[in-house]
């Protein structure tokens, strides 16, 4: 996740927090200051999957040709207008994504995985799928 992504979607915490809905990041390193870095951009709690567990069991890639794609371009020149520059450090070729996962057996509920790097998801969505979390136990049912 970027850190404009990462905005964006802070932006959002005083709704999620009325729906009770919790704002988590997880990040595959924390190189030098990676991390304390991103906290000015991320208003939730942040995990490190090292061992890359919840990238599932075959992580998607962008290798070296994504710089040739326009769309990788125009992403990284708008988050570069809105004041948000890059981390250069790390791995850096792993696609990232957003996910609303409710409670129980609802399962997921809304499913973003990045195309080419910056593509980011619409937060209206994410929005959207919040409203449809679950937060109280429905009687008689099991988590």
């Amino acid at each position: 996740m970027c850190n404009s992504e990462a905005a964006e979607l802070s932006s959002l915490k005083p709704q999620l927090d009325e729906l009770g809905v919790s704002l988590y990041a997880v990040v595959k390193e924390d190189i030098g200051t990676e991390i304390q870095n991103f906290r000015p951009y991320f208003n939730g709690e942040i995990f490190i999957d090292e061992k890359r567990c919840f990238y599932g069991p075959r992580e998607r890639k962008m290798g070296l040709l994504a710089f040739l794609r326009l769309g990788v371009w125009m992403n990284g020149l708008r988050a570069f207008k809105n004041g948000f520059l890059g981390n250069v450090f790390g791995e850096g070729f792993v696609l990232g994504g957003v996910f609303v996962i409710g409670a129980g057996q609802q399962g997921v509920l809304l499913e973003h995985r990045e195309m080419e790097f910056g593509d980011k998801v619409n937060i209206l969505d994410v929005l959207k799928a919040a409203r449809k979390v679950q937060t109280e136990l429905v009687f008689g049912e099991v988590m």
